[in-house]
């Protein structure tokens, strides 16, 4: 399935129905005065949340979204039916944006639904209008016009856990190894061309999410490589792994790559290097006795890191790096829970 995650739509709600001119004619009763239903309301634009999906492919092709009209009124007092809303159906961690201010305006975290655009109002029909000195009243009410904007739906994955590393780095082979993802793994750069997304299952058997990206690259908050379009996919993460390769490949000094994944970081969003971090140093099996350098461990420390020494391909150090993971996905959720403000009553359609 081909993934997309940024999609510009243009959404419109229904007009209201109008209102009915309308008098009661009935025999023996020549006088039966107004009868005129109200329209029905348009319908509604809904947005909710799923988690049987993960791209937004369903709205490249279908980029003209509207809602149904409201029925107008009719005589003995009968109201129009209401439009029927439309609903889009998106994966959890969409972030609904004005096109034009770029202002967010919905963001989508769970299976509650929310109204992105309320239908137009259905017009008053001329029974509406009747008093005790107007008692044939000629008066009813066109329906509101629903609203209209284009909208961007932009994805940003819900994940525990953060992969961010070079090409090569081995990302896609800790994931596929620590849980049952199948990303494509090949011996050239940019082998992962999405994000993936893995459960992973600690000691305690509690589980957490990782989510691996397209490989960093200098220049990458600038466009350059692949990591700059899926950068915004870890923004949510509670916690970060970042995967050194140990052997310099492609002639990259391991602490050149630490301080280059920093910068890139920094450079997209302060808030990426705000967040909890450990470093694994990979693909130790390649290296004599399996140990890491260290000189690099040492520097790593010194800046601050938690440092695991890791071989994805032999199980080499992966179980003490879930068990910290896990730990600190748990920890981070707790606190999370401790501080988080009680959440609104859901947006629900208003009738």
């Amino acid at each position: 399935m081909k993934f997309v995650d940024y999609v510009k739509v243009c959404v419109r709600s229904g007009d209201g129905g109008n209102g009915c001119l309308s008098f009661r004619r009935e025999k023996f009763i020549p006088r039966g005065g107004p009868d005129g239903g109200n329209g029905g309301r348009g319908g509604h634009v809904v947005v909710r949340g799923t988690h049987n999906k993960n791209t937004l492919l369903d709205f490249r092709f279908r980029q003209h979204i509207k809602a149904g009209a409201g029925g107008g009124g009719m005589g003995k007092d009968r109201h129009g039916r209401n439009g029927e809303d439309t609903e889009l159906e998106v994966p959890l961690g969409t972030i609904v944006r004005d096109a034009q201010s770029g202002a967010a305006l919905l963001e989508v975290l769970d299976e509650v639904p929310q109204v992105l655009l309320h239908g137009g109002r259905g017009g008053f029909g001329n029974s509406h209008f009747k008093s005790s000195t107007n008692r044939a009243p000629r008066q009813w009410e066109t329906g509101s016009p629903g609203e209209e904007r284009w909208v961007v739906l932009e994805l940003k994955l819900l994940a525990d856990v953060g992969l961010v590393g070079f090409p090569n780095a081995g990302k896609s082979t800790l994931i596929s190894r620590i849980s049952r993802a199948r990303p494509k793994i090949a011996d050239y750069p940019f082998t992962t061309l999405t994000p993936n997304l893995g459960v992973v299952q600690d000691e305690s058997f509690q589980s957490f999410v990782m989510a691996d990206i397209p490989g960093i690259i200098r220049g990458a908050h600038e466009g350059q490589g692949l990591g700059h379009r899926f950068l915004r996919h870890i923004e949510r993460t509670t916690t970060l792994l970042l995967l050194i390769d140990v052997t310099g490949g492609d002639e990259r000094d391991p602490l050149e790559q630490y301080r280059t994944l920093l910068d890139e970081m920094a450079l997209f969003s302060a808030m990426l290097t705000a967040k909890p971090r450990a470093v694994a140093l990979t693909k130790l099996d390649l290296l004599p006795g399996g140990e890491p350098p260290a000189e690099l461990v040492a520097a790593l420390e010194a800046a601050g890191e938690r440092v695991f020494g890791i071989s994805a391909v032999s199980g080499l150090g992966l179980p003490a790096l879930v068990r910290h993971l896990g730990a600190q996905v748990r920890a981070l959720r707790a606190a999370e829970a401790a501080t988080a403000p009680p959440r609104d009553a859901p947006s629900t359609p208003r009738s």
